[in-house]
């Protein structure tokens, strides 16, 4: 008798995009978390078996597929995360008191 295999799993389904969503950037499935945050966790050191057993929550299939992104789209990723480092310190520059009742609108959070 045979026994009955599941089919295979498509890749791109274990990431999830949406506009305007945590930049736009993917996500893994299941989670909040971003390719760009998992590889910073990743560049940090942590391999892609520790990241599975610091997010139990999360297939080890998704941890793979999150870093065979970035590693395909590492240049990208990268720079995504330089802008978005490079757009934090404009805005804590910009708002340096912080932002209250009385701050101009709108803000500029460019």
């Amino acid at each position: 008798m045979a026994t009955k295999t599941k089919a295979p799993t498509d890749i791109s389904s274990l990431l999830v995009v949406k506009d305007g969503y945590r930049n736009g950037w993917p996500v893994l499935k299941g989670s909040t978390i971003t390719v760009h945050n998992l590889s910073i966790a990743h560049n940090q050191g942590r391999s892609a078996e520790q990241l599975a057993e610091d997010l139990p929550y999360i297939d080890r299939s998704v941890i793979y597929a999150a870093l065979a992104y970035y590693y395909a789209n590492r240049e990208r990723v990268e720079r995504e995360l330089r802008e978005s480092d490079e757009r934090g310190a404009r805005i804590a520059k910009r708002y340096a008191a912080g932002i209250t009742k009385d701050t101009p609108l709108p803000l500029d959070l460019s």
